[in-house]
């Protein structure tokens, strides 16, 4: 909801949008059709976003872009798509700034990025980010695998989360200088018993899947490790010292309050556990007196997710005793989730 007429920015797509009124925007990614874009002589530059709201509330719309200081300096190399039920046009931009490009919006629907494709073989070098994602590290497992996502810096980070499932996304600076079509490699330090694929060249293509570009086989007790991204002549386009969640993460957890220990696990039980799960652990609080029926029965009503919510905040703010029924009972029924979770 935008309350009134100004600009307002969106914090995980970087859209920028320019209001004369107060209005409701609703806009998601969407597929490009690549043969409209391979017959306009274009290439995807970033995201295809679909967005609704009420005619004449947006003025201006500014789509952020991946673009070095030198890349702007070439003319034309940049133009905004906008596609209809009609059909593909291409606008030129009113502005281009450091971060955004800005065009007029007179009828919404979809808007995206697009490069000139022989304007783009001349000058290759983008703004890039380097992603990192520790895969769940499992009570038998021998070794922990960290994905690493090299990509251009205008994709959105929760596109990428959102597809890697129960990976936890390491939080790190990410900012790199990147060349279309170069080939990269990944090297680790201590050395990694497996990296894979030895080097890979880089893609700008925005979506929709994001697959990891390297996968990093490291052993289970390393807790840090030092991480290069380097181009075909190994020169160091990136580097960081990288923390992990290893078994002494798991130690600490274990040695953590009952309730804490809850609230570090809350966001994989909730995405993770299953219905008839939580309607067992419903049943099992029941029996304990953990729960009453009123409780029971307005946490039944709602949707998985809310659900699962509501069970593991109600547990935790009844105390010790409430928070050790609700672990036991999910060792009983779920001991796959309760075993990667390290609750038992």
């Amino acid at each position: 909801m935008c309350p009134g007429p100004g600009l307002y920015q969106c914090t995980l797509t970087g859209l920028v949008f320019d209001m004369a009124q107060k209005a409701e925007l609703r806009y998601r990614t969407v597929l490009w059709d690549e043969s409209q874009l391979k017959s306009a002589h274009k290439m995807a530059a970033g995201p295809l976003f679909n967005i609704q709201c009420s005619d004449d509330a947006v003025r201006q719309l500014r789509l952020p872009h991946c673009e070095t200081k030198e890349g702007l300096l070439v003319r034309g190399l940049l133009s905004v798509v906008h596609v209809t039920d009609d059909g593909m046009s291409i606008l030129e931009p009113l502005e281009i700034t450091d971060t955004h490009v800005v065009v007029n919006t007179l009828h919404l629907s979809a808007f995206g990025l697009v490069w000139d494709i022989i304007k783009r073989l001349f000058y290759t070098k983008i703004n890039g980010q380097v992603l990192l994602f520790l895969r769940p590290l499992y009570s038998k497992s021998e070794h922990q695998i960290l994905d690493v996502f090299v990509l251009p810096d205008n994709i959105p980070v929760h596109e990428v989360a959102d597809q890697q499932e129960d990976a936890e996304y390491i939080r790190i600076s990410a900012d790199c200088h990147l060349r279309v079509d170069e080939t990269y490699s990944v090297h680790c330090e201590p050395e990694a018993f497996i990296i894979q694929p030895e080097s890979a060249p880089f893609r700008s293509k925005p979506g929709p899947n994001y697959h990891p570009t390297f996968e990093v086989f490291l052993t289970t007790d390393v807790g840090k490790v030092t991480l290069m991204v380097r181009d075909k002549n190994r020169t160091e386009v990136w580097k960081r010292n990288v923390y992990l969640k290893g078994p002494i993460w798991e130690l600490q957890q274990r040695n953590l309050p009952a309730e804490d220990r809850l609230l570090l696990i809350r966001r994989q039980f909730v995405k993770r556990v299953t219905e008839p799960v939580l309607h067992q652990l419903l049943d099992k609080l029941l029996e304990c007196h953990i729960i009453n029926d009123e409780e029971r029965q307005s946490v039944t009503k709602k949707v998985k997710a809310e659900k699962a919510r509501d069970i593991i905040d109600m547990v935790r703010s009844k105390g010790t005793k409430a928070i050790s029924s609700f672990i036991r009972a999910l060792c009983q029924e779920d001991k796959c989730l309760s075993s990667e979770l390290n609750l038992c």
